[in-house]
């Protein structure tokens, strides 16, 4: 799944609360904490999971009866427990050849009790058939920051009223399905299914695996039978119906399918055109070929949850539609990246339980890193990977942060953060780094092979790169995985009498663990680069090499594979300049240009002015809003600099931000720039035209505005106020 929402604390708000009050919610918040989450136990196993459902729109009712055939998993019982919310049964019974006997049960309205017709051994597998009625819309929804909703079937605009499409939808993580079908609802269980959805005939479905039959039916509703013949958890099952036209791409032989509201239909493949290179990337990558019967991605309304990887068939949210002027501004390719590699690292190997997360999330965020680097170079690569790295800063302090695969949390919600996503992708990437690309991934291929239609832990993970390596990597998982938080690297540098002395202080909060860190070090001499390795172990350690003179610039960590922070002692504007000339990684520049742009120094102004013709276009819009325009030395040149970005930068958020630049000089020899790029295709560029034009002259802005056609003022009137607080 990939999470799109940002969460926000809000200050100020005082809320008074009794003595007694606080302390019965403080010792509820503890006790919540305490409890140990353990692997689900398992009584029972899915074997197959057989459905037939139609669905009443005014009453938001699903009507369904399910076949679902299981088998004790080791000890012999005489009873059957299944997750079932909120719904109705009409009969409960088990299969006996041609045989159906009626077995007694108990509900709470969660869970369903049911008596079996005798005892059955591990080697017996048995058939309960059960009609009932699932009613979802009249659920208490269990609501998380991540998870906003848990109803599991949703129904979109069920009356048909207005403008917006009527549609029916599915979200089953965490453990939602069972809101829609009786089922064991935990990621450790894996099915095969069979779901026969009776809709409308105008309307169009889609489910895992193959549509194997569709069968017309008099009352005028149609009869749609999708098969899955590989075994996948349940809170994967999905099912979409709707008025969606569909896109058929292909893959290596397999159908790969778009569906998209008929209105987004005609960009479909300018969408999802990656998605074939983007299987046959993961596939060579991973040795596992994709291993599902086919790939469908759908884009549904009102959708909660950003995106959700249900086994060969991916729903999406509505932030991924988009027309082919909006797709000059923006793509959604990382979600999409993100959400296929989940087909091998959450559905074809699952996580056993919601406390191993990492095992789904950790790498469908790393596979976004990979896909980018495929993509667009290593620069690419870095661009993706530092973003998780901020992204997972943000969600510490002082070093501190919670485990990677936590076994106490308040409930399975509080798992999808920035530690499952983003710190465990550079967890990931740092021990490729380590290891070597041949034998992480030939470890990643061990671990996909040996768990195939199973579920699995990191510890599965570390065995079997301990399997391909011959290295025992339980301490990089003990301190990685199972203890918390990251270092932060105090650094000081001292060089006499022919030798550099590096002083490193593990700072971190004391309450945090001390790290083991392998790193490199690179030493620039005369511009000639000479590298060395440490290992750090000690809170505060030492070490001393043996150089012909002082380095011009010393790199800690050259491959920025940290899973933390370094801060370097009196490091000056010169250091940041040569860094960005002279050991230009992705994250070496960016922390350059994040210098600079504090910085008054004229050192940093022509790192600025450097940034402004750096490959990566959000270097180039942090150099364009940072870069002094009264600087006399440099005005020119980046004057020069950003009039040819406003012109003829490929990407429209640097033109867009060049173009105000410009425009706050209040040089009236650049108004007919900005008059013209009113009158482009780009939202980013018309918003910013309008936002400088406002600059000269307020009033022919406003009618500039107003001359445009509704969907255009949509789009821009947000951007523009974006834009017009720039300076």
């Amino acid at each position: 799944m990939k999470n799109h929402f940002l969460k926000y604390t809000f200050f100020g708000l005082v809320v008074l609360m009794s003595p007694k009050i606080e302390a019965q919610n403080k010792a509820e918040k503890v006790d919540e904490l305490s409890i140990y989450r353990t692997t689900p136990l398992k009584t029972h196993d899915l074997i197959h999971t057989k459905l037939e459902v139609s669905f009443d729109y005014g009453k938001r009712y699903l009507y369904g009866k399910e076949w679902i055939t299981l088998k004790p998993h080791f000890y012999e019982t005489d009873s059957l427990k299944l997750d079932a919310k909120g719904m109705d049964f009409k009969e409960i019974a088990i299969i006996d050849g041609k045989k159906s006997i009626p077995l007694q049960y108990k509900y709470d309205n969660e869970e369903l009790s049911i008596a079996l017709n005798r005892k059955y051994k591990r080697t017996e597998k048995y058939t309960i058939f059960i009609n009932y009625t699932a009613k979802p819309a009249e659920l208490k929804s269990k609501a998380g920051e991540s998870i906003t909703n848990s109803n599991g079937l949703y129904f979109i605009n069920p009356d048909g009223k207005g403008d917006k499409p009527t549609q029916i939808w599915t979200q089953g993580e965490t453990e939602a399905s069972s809101c829609w079908f009786p089922t064991i609802d935990k990621p450790n269980q894996k099915t095969t299914s069979e779901i026969a959805m009776t809709v409308e005939a105008k309307y169009t479905t889609l489910s895992n695996g193959k549509l194997t039959s569709q069968k017309v039916n008099k009352d005028g509703t149609r009869t749609d039978i999708w098969k899955m013949e590989q075994p996948n958890a349940p809170y994967l099952f999905m099912m979409a119906v709707g008025d969606f036209k569909i896109y058929k791409d292909s893959y290596n032989g397999k159908e790969v399918s778009y569906y998209l509201e008929p209105k987004y239909a005609p960009y479909a493949k300018q969408i999802f055109y990656k998605t074939p290179d983007m299987m046959n990337f993961y596939s060579k990558m991973l040795g596992v070929e994709y291993p599902w019967a086919k790939y469908a991605q759908i884009v549904v309304k009102d959708y909660f949850g950003g995106a959700m990887e249900n086994t060969s068939a991916t729903v999406h949210g509505e932030y991924v539609q988009k027309t082919e002027r909006e797709l000059l501004d923006d793509n959604q390719e990382s979600t999409i990246a993100h959400e296929l590699f989940h087909q091998w690292f959450g559905d074809y190997v699952t996580a056993e339980s919601w406390s191993n997360l990492t095992m789904n999330e950790s790498f469908a965020t790393f596979g976004e890193v990979l896909w980018h680097g495929h993509d667009a170079g290593q620069d690419g690569e870095d661009r993706s990977r530092y973003e998780k790295l901020q992204n997972y800063l943000r969600s510490q302090k002082n070093g501190d942060s919670p485990i990677l695969a936590r076994f106490h949390y308040k409930n399975a919600d509080d798992m999808f953060d920035n530690i499952s996503y983003s710190k465990g992708s550079i967890i990931l990437y740092a021990m490729k780094n380590q290891m070597g690309d041949e034998a992480f991934f030939k470890g990643l291929n061990h671990y996909l092979t040996t768990n195939a239609y199973k579920s699995g832990e990191p510890h599965q993970l570390r065995l079997s790169m301990e399997e391909v390596t011959g290295k025992d990597w339980l301490p990089y998982f003990d301190q990685w995985y199972y203890n918390a938080g990251s270092p932060i690297l105090d650094v000081t540098y001292k060089y006499a009498n022919g030798k550099i002395i590096i002083t490193i202080n593990q700072s971190q909060d004391s309450a945090v663990q001390t790290f083991t860190l392998p790193l490199k070090v690179d030493f620039y001499i005369n511009r000639t680069k000479t590298r060395k390795e440490i290992l750090i172990n000690k809170r505060q350690q030492s070490f001393s090499f043996d150089l012909p003179s002082k380095p011009e610039f010393i790199d800690l960590d050259p491959d920025k594979i940290l899973v933390g922070e370094v801060n370097v002692d009196k490091k000056t504007a010169a250091d940041y300049l040569f860094q960005y000339k002279n050991a230009p990684s992705y994250y070496n520049r960016i922390e350059a240009i994040k210098f600079a742009s504090k910085d008054r120094s004229q050192e940093s102004q022509l790192i600025l002015l450097e940034g402004l013709k750096d490959p990566q276009e959000d270097l180039r819009v942090l150099s364009i809003k940072a870069i002094d325009l009264n600087e006399k030395q440099t005005k020119d040149q980046v004057l020069k600099t950003l009039l040819d970005i406003a012109k003829n930068d490929k990407k429209t958020i640097a033109r867009a931000n060049a173009i105000v630049k410009l425009a706050s000089t209040g040089d009236t020899s650049y108004k007919t720039l900005i008059e013209e790029s009113i009158k482009e295709q780009s939202y980013n560029v018309i918003a910013a035209g309008l936002a400088g034009l406002t600059k000269y002259a307020p009033a022919e802005a406003h009618k500039a505005l107003a001359s445009l056609d509704d969907d255009t003022q949509k789009h821009v009137t947000p951007l523009m106020k974006r834009f017009s607080s720039q300076k």
